[in-house]
């Protein structure tokens, strides 16, 4: 098939949704992603990357009628923002979308078909949901800061947003006082592409069911730099009596991280509290939590009917983070192993179940996989394993330690669903059935997919 090149411009029908929001369209026969394109459409499209087996290209214009997905963004900066790619669509077709993107990826990277992959649980609400968010600072065109979010495929551009309809009005309104703070602290935003300035990440986090709401400041280093901050923090206190606690963060270096930094508390406390399923859970700082607590009370119920505790059993809580699952499940087991590599979300974990009165929990620190094998004669056989993984999902070392330990019931609980299914047919492999697939619509108006997924042993283990 002729291949388009870099810059053509070429007019195509567009017949479907890609993972990552994309429409999906063939030139004679060629595939091409066009960002922002709806299904049912005839569009004009430019090539911007051309590769040997498809080309991803920018919407230029719609020729014709609108496809019938198609509505108006209730967001002023779609499509340039890099944040949501979905707002452009009807809600029920990217979840129709969603769910056959699980299901392909299941066929497709893990051979897995006839899954019973279910109808997604639709999110609600799908604004304003976002309990976290990160900021960036850059210099504007006027010479001023910009504090928002990156650009679409930038990373050298920053957005000035005047609002985020997707994040919580809390934090919108706490970013907006930083951005006033910013214009007049003397500070500068950082520049990415000369790697010099002094204001780099505005994080929050929130509570929302307490209301509790904390804010860090990710600059470079300086005692100039600090001062400011100082300042800031009983000011932006005053003005939001939802925040507990205002912290500094020092990045020295080029990389844009907002993790693993040497930090300090400038006003208030390091922690803010969130309640789920009935539990009050206090985080740090940088501690894992879903970042819809309104869809987590969905997650975690879609969780608790996988796992099918009636108390007598012993729960694994692997990848635990602050133990949000392990706790809000807990009442419900025996017994709660978790186990988690940040140490202050262990600290998290045990104060968590300390507080919500779950003597029968332990909170490990370390590696799933290394855990697993060092701890293998301590640790009680599981009836359950819950497992929590990052987007790049379980390593093959993690995978032979479950499949070792042979948990009646595996929950897999996945944010990525290209990785869940390479998981996934490993784990069917090893002697598990994939009994069903959830899908959670945690994160509206983007590409983004939660599933819950039910796995049951069948038999012994084979080799992996």
């Amino acid at each position: 098939m002729p291949r388009p090149r870099v810059g053509d411009e070429i007019e195509l029908m567009v017949d479907d949704l890609a993972f990552g929001g994309a429409g999906v369209g063939r030139d004679d026969g060629f595939v091409v992603f066009v960002a922002d394109a709806a299904p049912g459409e005839r569009v004009r499209a430019r090539v911007r990357k051309s590769r040997r087996r498809h080309a991803e290209a920018e919407l230029v214009e719609v020729l014709g009628e609108p496809g019938p997905a198609r509505r108006e963004p209730p967001c002023p900066y779609v499509p340039r923002c890099g944040g949501c790619r979905l707002q452009h669509l009807d809600y029920p077709v990217t979840l129709d979308a969603k769910r056959r993107q699980v299901v392909e990826h299941l066929a497709r990277i893990g051979g897995l078909s006839d899954v019973d992959v279910r109808p997604v649980d639709a999110a609600e609400p799908r604004l304003g949901y976002r309990n976290k968010m990160e900021y960036s600072f850059a210099p504007s065109p006027d010479g001023g800061p910009s504090l928002g979010l990156h650009a679409r495929g930038r990373w050298d551009e920053v957005l000035d947003l005047s609002s985020c309809l997707i994040a919580s009005p809390r934090l919108d309104a706490v970013r907006a006082s930083v951005r006033g703070w910013a214009e007049t602290s003397g500070l500068d935003p950082y520049d990415q592409r000369e790697q010099r300035g002094d204001l780099r990440h505005l994080v929050l986090r929130e509570g929302t069911a307490t209301g509790e709401a904390l804010a860090t400041l990710v600059t470079s280093d300086g005692a100039r730099i600090a001062e400011a901050v100082d300042a800031l923090a009983p000011r932006l206190a005053e003005r939001h009596p939802d925040l507990v606690g205002v912290l500094h963060a020092v990045n020295p270096g080029v990389a844009e991280s907002t993790q693993g930094l040497d930090s300090r508390v400038v006003w208030g406390g390091d922690t803010f509290a969130e309640r789920v399923r009935g539990v009050e859970l206090r985080m740090s700082a940088t501690a894992f939590f879903q970042t819809n607590t309104h869809m987590t009370e969905t997650l975690y119920g879609r969780v608790a009917e996988a796992a099918g505790l009636d108390g007598g059993q012993v729960l694994y809580d692997l990848f635990a983070g602050a133990g949000a699952i392990g706790v809000a499940l807990g009442r419900e087991a025996r017994e709660v192993v978790a186990i988690e590599i940040q140490p202050e979300a262990v600290e998290d974990a045990r104060r968590n179940a300390r507080d919500n009165g779950l003597s029968a929990h332990r909170a490990l620190c370390g590696d799933v996989g290394t855990v697993l094998r060092e701890m293998r004669e301590e640790l009680p056989d599981p009836d359950v394993a819950i497992v929590d993984p990052p987007r790049a999902g379980l390593n093959g070392k993690a995978i032979r330690r479950l499949l070792e330990f042979a948990p009646p019931t595996l929950v897999y609980v996945s944010c990525q669903p290209a990785t869940f299914a390479e998981n996934a047919a490993k784990f069917v492999d090893g002697g598990y059935a994939l009994e069903y697939v959830q899908p959670v619509d945690m994160f509206p108006q983007t590409p983004h997919i939660e599933a819950v997924a039910r796995f049951t042993r069948t038999r012994a283990r084979s080799a992996v």
